[in-house]
């Protein structure tokens, strides 16, 4: 079955405006973040931005600088995983570009950016399992009040009762935007309308003021005109 990921992102995107944080991502933002540069190499190569490129290497190997940013195998001999049959490469750089630009799902080719977008990236990177499931993928939301439970154990093996222990891309995202604040760059807000007091207050009808059209107006129209023949006489 196909899965809409317009509305996938919009699902995303309503959990990301929720969420909460339930563990300690301090540690591994940080360990992150001090690797901005490294991660910003890759970018400029591949177009991925580098939060997103930090948050796959923690997820997939913990961050291990010996491990594929693609599935976590050792990037200096021939992938067993999925995408198996990758390298060896000459550097984790090396095998970090090909993971984004010769890999499904092709994150390279990807032009949404925006929160539900990346989010929803990062969930096809891991796979569109848990969409199928209409549940949160643990592989982004691990680590916040949007899981609870439920992970493939094995390819094609779901168990519900399983609890995945390692951090989510969602909240290691949310924690990391404190630290930085390219993550994510403000989107234009839509212009809203002044409030009441703010606006110019509409005169209310009276002797001096008439309403337009009414008795008063017409009176006052013809007291003008006599005033205005009086003073030219």
């Amino acid at each position: 079955m196909t899965t809409d990921l317009a509305a996938l992102k919009a699902h995303n995107l309503a959990r990301w405006q929720q969420a909460k944080l339930t563990r300690d991502f301090s540690v591994a933002v940080r360990r992150l973040a001090v690797r901005k540069p490294r991660y910003q190499a890759v970018s400029a190569q591949t177009g991925v931005p580098w939060y997103v490129i930090a948050v796959i290497h923690e997820r997939e190997s913990s961050q291990s600088w010996s491990a594929s940013l693609a599935q976590g195998d050792p990037w200096d001999r021939v992938s067993i995983h999925v995408p198996a049959g990758r390298g060896p490469f000459k550097s984790w750089e090396d095998a970090a570009v090909d993971a984004l630009v010769n890999c499904s799902p092709y994150p390279s080719r990807w032009k949404d950016w925006s929160i539900g977008g990346t989010l929803t990236l990062l969930e096809q990177y891991n796979g569109l399992g848990y969409a199928g499931r209409s549940v949160p993928s643990p592989y982004v939301w691990a680590g916040t009040d949007q899981y609870r439970s439920g992970k493939y154990v094995r390819d094609g093996v779901y168990d519900p009762a399983v609890v995945d222990r390692q951090l989510g891309c969602a909240g290691l995202l949310l924690a990391m935007k404190e630290l930085d604040a390219s993550i994510f760059p403000t989107i234009p807000s839509v212009p809203s309308v002044p409030p009441p007091s703010q606006a110019t207050p509409t005169p209310r009808p009276s002797i001096a003021h008439p309403a337009k059209g009414s008795i008063g107006d017409l009176v006052a129209g013809l007291v003008r005109a006599v005033v205005l023949t009086f003073k030219r006489s």
